[in-house]
């Protein structure tokens, strides 16, 4: 019974909070209990390492597991959302993770997760997001997604999955973003996806090759924001139902092979700020219709068939931004009133027929960075208001008919970088502006004007300039001393021009200079010998001048040196028999009738002769016998010194360097004994510059591929720290993969993935090269462009290889490609900048330009190897050796068959090849034209290579007589 003046309710509340409290704190418990277990199994798939930041989730504090990293939960504490993006997490995902029936965002993206993405899909019923953008899945799109039904967000772009997009993927009614952009897929895009009407957001580009053209469909989506069907073979016309996505304000069509015209129906896109249609085979005149896209901020046309004159409407657009055109047919003159919006910041009209004047207009906002206007019919003065455009960085308006002055203080613009004026009528001098020059300005060529005056102290201002180029004008009077200040400068060219006096010996000064012509002017007097401290030169032309006394022999001792030529002046004397002289023909040298020597006249002997030079030797001090027996007997006492303390070290090394350590990069099935019992003579499958290559055969029956490379006694490790850093992060499809590193005090080893075929080069030089058709050959050619690309691009600080070559590329069974052997791969960080190496490395045949003159190397001189590589899949050849004369190699080989026209490529393909697509061939040959310019920064990226490459199939096939 209960005490007198107690509340019978309350006494009755206490009970039963006592006695259920204890059953509450145990659900609770259990609950957390059987999430955590399901998390930690996740964990337990990953292979490898797991990221530190998961270090947290851990049994011991399963009560908090809401607070563990990426974990979030809902008011009853059922975990709703997973997020581990960005942690370089191998393996797969454990199939108990739909036991997490409350989840509703899964991020698994930027990761290295492989393999088909099976899971249990229609048990998740509350996923709304599921992000497994960039990782390594293939095989076929999972068709189980479809089932998801509460989804809003699906992105399972960067991968490698293949097939078909199906049709399935038409009946999400909740999604609001998908994107399968970065894949293999092929075939049409479904019709279905018409149907998805809650879509904002839909991306299918990039890598994937679609059969077909747009869909008329997508013009259902009239929630759509964003579209973007960029890079993906897409053909056919641009479907006007596109029109009627009123809400879209970015529409990405560029790099397909689109034709016709542009719908006029665009023009109602009233919301579009982004329109990318470039790189396409379009045809016609852009729609006067685009007068209503008042909010369009970037117009990219550029690269297609476009013609007739710029549309006043695209003046009035009043937030355009971005205005390119270039690479058309367009004609008449700019439009006067462009920039009067004051919103202008690029502008690219170049290589079409505009004439007429520029407009004053173009930098009226003081927002104008990028100005090219070059090869068109331009005319007249370019306009004073140039001068006060401050924000002002590349410059191109070469091979037109402009004329007049240069604006005063344009030259001297503070974010100036690049200035191309060349081959045009501009005359005038050269201002020498007080203020401070632009230390940006990097490139001004003015070639082949009619400038006079002369060279402005004020050049040497200009202290981040590498090029200067004023060949071709009317230049005077004594270059300026301060020329030496261009420390940066890489290429001088002041030839043809009437300068005179000397060469100042501050030229000495200028130490990356490669390339000086100072021919045909009125120079004088000696040659400055402090040329001779240009170590980076490998290119020097002063003939046609007056340069007079005798040939430095400081500059035979120019080891970078390839190209000199002395000829046309009033030099005299002997031609020094030492260094580089002795590789120059008579063509540098004719033209100066007092020297002589070498492969010239001979000289006269007369003082120098050998009868006038004494007998020397009877003068010299003859050395007692008793001294060089004394000597002869310490020698040999040091050297058994020597020998008898190398065997006491040796042994003492041995009994350490028996202990061998295994370093695993991912989950193993044998130890360091199992990779030292590949190490046998019979197994040896290759020789390298850094070691040797075994087969071996581990306990489970998988083959791998072992590496021995003994330790460097020097400061080099034979390439070892840089493959062992590089790849031992590297998870790629087309990369092969280091699986181990096992070492001891002697002796390294790399343990790799085995590739079947072994190596491109031995495969398609060999009497197995009949086999690799053109279909397989492009194949292998996209497959490594994507590895490359991956190391360029997408890893962080960027890789270089510097040792791209057909021997490096690797074929599995099914001669699928991956880049290999890192010995000299070489860590950038991404500032712009190349670096110089201390000498060169690489593999003849496959080196840059640049890199073999300079030692400078960036991105560009892998782009240069791989469009090599791209040549030997055409031709069959190798890169040297085969081409009938001396020093001719297989891209100067190819430029001379074809004559530098992709049309030529039929002259040189391997006549092991049967069948040939023959546009595709010729798309591949003229990619392979583009990475081996001589120039680096005309050469593409890796990633456009990709694309370029990509896009090479073709119809038509050339049958091989």
């Amino acid at each position: 019974m209960a005490p007198s003046g107690t509340n019978p309710f309350f006494f009755t509340y206490f009970l039963v909070v006592f006695f259920a409290y204890p059953n509450v704190i145990t659900s609770s418990q259990s609950h957390n209990l059987r999430q955590a277990k399901i998390l930690i199994s996740l964990k337990q798939a990953f292979v490898a390492s797991v990221p530190s930041t998961l270090s947290s989730w851990n049994m011991s504090n399963y009560m908090y597991l809401c607070s563990w990293t990426g974990i979030t939960c809902d008011d009853t504490k059922s975990v709703t959302s997973i997020d581990i993006s960005n942690l370089n997490i191998t393996g797969s995902l454990s199939p108990n993770i739909h036991e997490l029936t409350r989840l509703q965002i899964l991020n698994i993206s930027n990761n290295l997760f492989g393999g088909n993405l099976s899971l249990e899909f229609p048990r998740f019923k509350a996923l709304q997001v599921l992000d497994a953008y960039n990782n390594n899945y293939y095989g076929p799109l999972p068709l189980g997604a479809a089932q998801l039904l509460q989804l809003k967000h699906l992105d399972f772009g960067g991968n490698y999955f293949s097939g078909e997009i199906p049709l399935s993927y038409g009946g999400f009614d909740r999604l609001e973003f998908l994107s399968l952009a970065g894949n293999d897929l092929r075939g049409p895009i479904p019709r279905e996806l018409g149907n998805l009407t809650n879509l904002r957001w839909l991306q299918l580009g990039y890598f994937n090759q679609f059969d077909e053209g747009i869909p008329p469909e997508l013009g259902k989506l009239v929630n759509l924001v964003r579209l973007d069907l960029s890079s993906c073979n897409l053909k056919g016309p641009i479907p006007s139902e596109l029109g009627s996505l009123n809400m879209l304000d970015t529409l990405f069509l560029q790099k397909n092979q689109l034709t016709g015209v542009i719908p006029p129906q665009l023009g109602n896109l009233t919301s579009l700020k982004s329109l990318d249609i470039s790189v396409n085979e379009l045809t016609g005149e852009i729609p006067i219709d685009f007068s209503g896209l008042k909010e369009l901020t970037l117009l990219n046309l550029f690269i297609n068939n476009l013609h007739g004159e710029i549309p006043q409407c695209i003046v009035e657009l009043p937030k355009l931004e971005m205005l390119n055109l270039w690479r058309n047919n367009f004609t008449g003159s700019i439009p006067s009133k462009l920039g009067m919006n004051g919103k202008l910041v690029e502008i690219d009209l170049s290589s079409n027929r505009l004439t007429g004047l520029i407009p004053k207009s173009l930098c009226l906002g003081r927002n104008l960075k990028i100005l090219i206007l070059l090869d068109n019919f331009l005319f007249g003065p370019l306009p004073d208001d140039f001068g006060q455009c401050y924000t002002l960085s590349r410059v191109r308006m070469g091979q037109n008919y402009l004329s007049g002055s240069i604006p005063t203080g344009f030259l001297y613009l503070p974010e100036l970088s690049l200035v191309e004026m060349q081959n045009n009528y501009i005359s005038g001098q050269l201002s020498n502006e007080k203020s401070s020059a632009s230390s940006k300005l990097e490139g001004l060529n003015l070639s082949n004007n009619h400038l006079s005056g002369s060279l402005p102290s004020a050049i040497g201002k200009f202290s981040g300039l590498k090029n200067l180029l004023l060949t071709g004008n009317g230049f005077s009077g004594d270059i300026p001393s301060d020329i030496g200040r261009l420390e940066n400068i890489l290429k001088l060219d002041l030839s043809r021009n009437n300068f005179s006096g000397t060469i100042p010996p501050q030229i000495g000064n200028c130490h990356s200079l490669t390339y000086l012509d100072l021919s045909q002017n009125q120079f004088s007097g000696p040659i400055p010998v402090q040329i001779s401290q240009i170590h980076m030169l490998n290119y020097i032309n002063i003939s046609w001048n007056h340069f007079n006394e005798s040939l430095p022999e400081e500059i035979g001792s120019m080891k970078s040196l390839t190209s000199a030529d002395f000829s046309h002046n009033n030099l005299s004397g002997s031609i020094p028999e030492t260094g580089q002289y002795l590789f120059s023909n008579s063509t540098s040298f004719i033209g100066n009738p007092y020297l002589c020597g070498s492969c010239l006249t001979p000289c006269n002997i007369t003082s120098n002769s050998p009868s006038k030079l004494g007998d020397g030797s009877d003068n010299k001090a003859k050395v007692p016998t008793k001294y060089k027996f004394i000597f002869s007997f310490g020698l040999l006492v040091c050297s058994l010194i020597f020998v008898v303390l190398a065997i006491i070290k040796t042994r003492k090394g041995s009994k350490k360097s028996n202990l061998w350590k295994l370093t695993a990069f991912q989950k193993l099935e044998f130890g360091s004994e199992d990779v030292l019992e590949c190490l046998k003579e019979n197994n040896i499958i290759g020789r390298g510059g850094a070691g040797t290559v075994y087969r071996g055969t581990m306990p489970n029956g998988d083959y791998v591929a072992v590496k021995k490379l003994g330790i460097s006694k020097g400061s080099h490790d034979n390439g070892l720290s840089a493959e062992v850093k590089t790849l031992g992060k590297i998870r790629h499809r087309y990369i092969v993969r280091l699986l181990a590193f096992c070492s001891n005090k002697e002796i390294n080893l790399l343990v790799y993935e085995y590739m079947l075929n072994g190596s491109l080069g031995e495969v398609l030089h060999g009497k197995n090269g009949r086999h690799l058709q053109w279909e397989t050959r492009l194949k292998i050619a996209i497959e490594a462009a994507k590895g490359l690309s991956y190391l360029h691009h997408d890893c962080s600080p960027m890789i270089i290889h510097r040792d791209v070559k057909s021997n490096n590329i690797l074929l599995n069974s099914e001669l699928e490609a991956h880049v290999a052997d890192f010995g000299l791969a070489k860590f950038f960080h991404n500032n712009g900048t190349s670096e110089c190496m201390s000498a060169i490395a690489g593999s003849y045949g496959y080196i840059a330009p640049e890199y073999a003159y300079t030692l400078k190397i960036d991105e560009k001189s892998d782009v240069y190897s791989f469009g090599v590589v791209l040549l030997e899949l055409i031709t069959g050849r190798r890169p040297v050796g085969s081409f009938g004369e001396e020093g001719v190699d297989i891209v100067q080989w190819a430029k001379r068959e074809t004559n530098w026209s992709k049309e030529g490529v039929v002259k040189i393909l391997d006549e092991r090849l049967k069948n040939v697509a023959i546009g595709e061939a010729m798309q591949v040959f003229f990619v392979a034209m583009l990475c081996v310019e001589e120039y680096s920064v005309e050469r593409p990226t890796m990633r456009e290579v990709v694309q370029m490459i990509s896009q090479a199939k073709q119809p038509n096939t050339f049958q091989i007589q």
